[in-house]
């Protein structure tokens, strides 16, 4: 692990000025209030004693801080000042790069304005930060330099200009991350010239010149890091967080934050199990060797033998991935795999050979890049064979789920993919037993007014556990409008229920003067709906927005905050995480509430765990999970003080059911107006 701390078994530890410093910034005419004219919020003075409190008994703590509350402020102004007075790394993950942005662009500076502003917080001013990006965004000059010199064995000539494109670019790029070049670099160029690696290295790279090795040593300088939460999750299934015993969950004796934590789950989930698929294996393979191409590692490093493995290999894919292909997937695009030998290893044997002939030609050569580079893609082969007899056998299907699935733009990648069926143990491990201090901090921890729930899912039920609401005004400022006659989505009724569903959207959103976000649980519906409602909007000059049209969610919000007045139908990402404060969004359309169905492999397995604990998965997973997302999606609309708008929910099961009553316990305002089809015109009443 990287760190800034020098360990001494005999010195003293620093003094923990955090908790002090914190009250006193945070304090009703404090440093805050006078530095940025703030006016002083109790929930933040809370949140920001606690975090301190937990930085400074290196333990563990959850904190629910509704919007508004300023809860970026809050872990990093006490967060900077332990990281300076120890010594050690504050790492602060996020879940979306709007967040990451907000911290970087807006946070952090403000952090140095506070400081900077009074006398005894002066010092703290001079902090350090950076951006921790994963290896592969970055260009590698050493690499690039080889690449040009190799160009002719590992490329086709198509991709020379490519290669010299990248090379100009890289006389006058910033950082080197690949979003810096556009149009985008080909991937199979890319691949060969980026800092992923063991070519890339302090011992091969000149740190002055290679930007992957600039941006490390800007990490291993900084008091705070931050990173999102796929990259932190990656390098943690990776071992990166060192031996179990040892201080510090990324870096050496580091103390974290995660903000958005409320993703933590799903986002372990994720990156905790095993990802294989048809077109990672071919893409491994083609590195070292294109037999259409003739181009590749193993033109300039093998032979006509150690090629023809390659080929053997890249057959044997096929027919692997095929006969998957053809025997699960001809129906359904996810199928659960309950018992072991789902097909015969015809990978096993010719990816043994290969591994086995790249380590030996990385043994012919001395230490240095050529070796270095072999020895890697000798053991990508021995991975991914690992992996492929891992998921064959179904080696841990007590903790386990393992499904194969189909995808890619065409549907055409095999993937074969596991996942924890629990993830609080790993969690436990990897991140919150680590003796230093974790924080997972959002607006929406709770589950009908009870933290526990989610504090069981990410393995902290017995942290220190706080919840400060919202300081804004929810009842002079939102409108909730309930609409009791939609039908239920039976089959039935499910084409009398999208026709009332696409009216009521159609409605709602001519009433309301400023812009739209409806929210949608199906793609299929979002599509369906929109190809009614889109020329409608066309021809009232209302920019329309729509997810899946290959524009990124960062930009469609951009977008819809330009626009003042658009509409934006988005589906399962779109309900956490958008931003857009003022008039440019006045109205929040939450078109069902957002169950998952439980057909989902990792669903299925954990709702079987429940039920043969005694349990009920409705109950301990399904709902606790829709009331987490319903209150994000709620969350969209009320961003600043002054923002105003209304909610309207399409789905009459927040009255006809039992748990409806949760939905709508989670509202921020105490009454809704019920409406109907009929009586609609008379009650829906939005800002204007």
């Amino acid at each position: 692990m990287i760190g800034l701390h020098d360990d001494s078994a005999s010195a003293a530890p620093p003094p923990a000025h955090a908790p002090r410093l914190a009250a006193r910034i945070f304090a009703e005419g404090g440093v805050l209030a006078e530095v940025l004219k703030l006016e002083h919020r109790p929930q933040q003075e809370k949140m920001a004693r606690a975090v301190a409190a937990a930085l400074r008994d290196d333990e563990p703590l959850l904190f629910e801080a509704g919007t508004g509350v300023g809860k970026s402020l809050a872990y990093l102004l006490p967060g900077i000042i332990h990281a300076v007075d120890q010594s050690r790394q504050l790492v602060v993950s996020t879940h979306t790069i709007a967040l990451q942005e907000q911290l970087e662009q807006a946070d952090l500076p403000l952090c140095r304005r506070v400081f900077g502003a009074d006398q005894e917080l002066e010092p703290y001013a001079k902090f350090k930060s950076a951006v921790l990006v994963g290896k592969a965004n970055y260009l590698c000059t050493t690499r690039l330099a080889a690449a040009l010199r190799d160009k002719h064995e590992l490329f086709a000539t198509p991709e020379h200009s490519e290669l010299q494109r990248i090379a100009a670019w890289a006389e006058s790029a910033a950082e080197g991350l690949r979003h810096e070049l556009s149009p985008p670099p080909t991937p199979e160029v890319w691949e060969l010239v980026s800092a992923d690696s063991a070519g890339c290295g302090r011992k091969h790279c000149d740190a002055a010149k290679c930007f992957y090795q600039r941006a490390r040593a800007r990490v291993r300088a900084a008091q705070v890091v931050v990173v999102n939460h796929a990259l932190l999750f990656t390098l943690l299934g990776a071992g990166a967080g060192g031996a179990a015993g040892s201080r510090g969950v990324l870096f050496a004796d580091d103390f974290v934050v995660l903000d958005e934590a409320h993703t933590v789950p799903e986002v372990a989930t994720d990156h905790f199990g095993l990802h294989l698929s048809s077109y990672s294996v071919e893409r491994m393979l083609k590195h070292l060797h294109n037999p259409k191409t003739k181009r590749g590692m193993l033109a300039k490093f093998g032979d006509a033998a150690d090629r023809l493995l390659v080929e053997d290999a890249l057959e044997a894919a096929r027919q692997f991935f095929a006969f998957v292909d053809e025997r699960l997937l001809t129906k359904q695009s996810i199928v659960r795999v309950r018992e072991a030998g789902l097909a015969e290893p015809w990978l096993d044997e010719p990816l043994g050979a290969l591994h086995a002939a790249l380590k030996k030609r990385a043994d012919k050569f001395e230490d240095g890049r050529e070796r270095d580079e072999l020895q890697q893609q000798a053991d990508r082969v021995a991975s991914c064979r690992a992996s492929l007899r891992e998921f064959l056998a179904l080696s841990d299907a007590k903790n386990f789920v393992y499904w194969v699935e189909r995808g890619g733009r065409r549907q055409t990648i095999v993937t074969l993919r596991t996942a924890p069926i629990d993830v609080a143990p790993l969690l436990r491990e990897n991140l919150l037993r680590r003796d230093t201090a974790v924080v997972l901090t959002s607006a929406t921890l709770t589950a009908g007014g009870e933290i526990g729930p989610f504090a069981a899912r990410v393995g902290a039920a017995d942290a220190r556990a706080a919840v400060e609401a919202s300081p804004f005004d929810f009842e002079k400022n939102m409108r909730v409008f309930v609409a009791t006659d939609v039908p239920l989505p039976t089959p039935q009724e499910a084409r009398l229920a999208l026709d009332v569903l696409t009216d009521y959207i159609g409605f709602c959103t001519r009433q309301t003067a400023g812009g739209s976000l409806v929210l949608f649980t199906s793609y299929a519906d979002m599509k369906a709906v929109a190809a009614t409602l889109e020329s409608g909007y066309a021809a009232a000059r209302r920019p329309f927005f729509m997810q899946g049209r290959d524009v990124s969610r960062t930009e469609l919000a951009r977008q819809l905050r330009a626009a003042g007045n658009g509409v934006l139908f988005g589906t399962d990402s779109f309900w956490t995480g958008i931003d857009v404060p003022g008039d440019a969004l006045a109205q929040v359309i939450i078109t069902r509430l957002p169950f998952e169905v439980p057909t989902h492999p990792i669903l299925e397995a954990r709702a079987e765990r429940i039920r043969e604990n005694g349990g009920n998965p409705f109950n301990e997973l399904t709902l606790p999970d829709a009331l987490i997302k319903f209150r994000q999606g709620v969350g969209r609309l009320i961003r600043t003080a002054r923002d105003r708008g209304v909610v309207t929910i399409l789905d009459s099961r927040v009255t006809q059911k039992a748990y409806g009553r949760l939905f709508l316990g989670c509202l921020p305002v105490a009454t809704h107006t019920r409406m109907t089809q009929e009586n609609r015109e008379k009650y829906f009443r939005p800002f204007l």
